[in-house]
């Protein structure tokens, strides 16, 4: 798939201004500053809870813009992520990308195979479609270590892709990116946690 390059491509003031209303959407919606166990077993005393933004009417939107906006000039086939968190993600800037006439395709990753129907790793892929040969990006709604959407890569990775960039929406800055560059794989995130922190 050729980049996404599109004569109506935001421009630098547009692309700013839709990247605060992302933040403030964010910040309003999905942060919090209160001590909490994460994932990773660690503790904090703050926390992102993307859900709320990602499923409201603005959030959903929004978000999808600033994604297809970031892969623009990115030359990939398929979007895809870790089930839960990176679903509504992958489903909401696919569906944004149709809107704009450069559809982007999507996958999920389940996080154990299921005992029954399909019993497939990876979903969203018509019959017969397969990753093999295609190149990915990997989508994460927020990165604390990188381990969870690394078991997307691996995934896909197995069904033979080439998986091109991991993007998170925001990176807690606990590692992830430490992480990513030690295994060579690229990664870049769109907000940072100290950005909030700071706010």
């Amino acid at each position: 798939m050729e980049p996404r390059r599109d004569p109506g491509t935001l421009s630098g003031f547009e692309a700013k201004f839709l990247r605060d209303k992302v933040f403030n959407i964010i910040k309003a919606k999905s942060f919090f500053r209160e001590r909490i166990t994460l994932a990773s077993g660690r503790e904090s005393d703050f926390y992102f809870n993307m859900k709320p933004s990602m499923f409201s009417p603005d959030g959903a939107y929004e978000i999808s813009q600033l994604l297809f906006d970031h892969l623009r000039d990115e030359n990939f086939d398929y979007v895809g992520g870790l089930a839960l968190g990176a679903l509504p993600l992958v489903s909401n800037l696919s569906a944004f990308s149709h809107s704009k006439s450069q559809p982007i395709a999507g996958f999920f990753v389940r996080d154990k195979v299921k005992d029954h129907g399909t019993k497939l790793l990876i979903e969203g892929l018509s019959k017969g479609e397969t990753l093999e040969g295609k190149k990915v990006v990997i989508l994460d709604d927020v990165v604390t270590t990188g381990g969870s959407a690394m078991k997307a890569v691996n995934a896909a990775l197995e069904a033979g892709a080439s998986v091109i960039l991991v993007l998170a929406l925001v990176d807690r800055e606990e590692g992830a990116a430490e992480f990513y560059k030690d295994a060579k794989i690229r990664y870049e995130s769109i907000f940072k946690a100290s950005e909030f922190m700071r706010s």
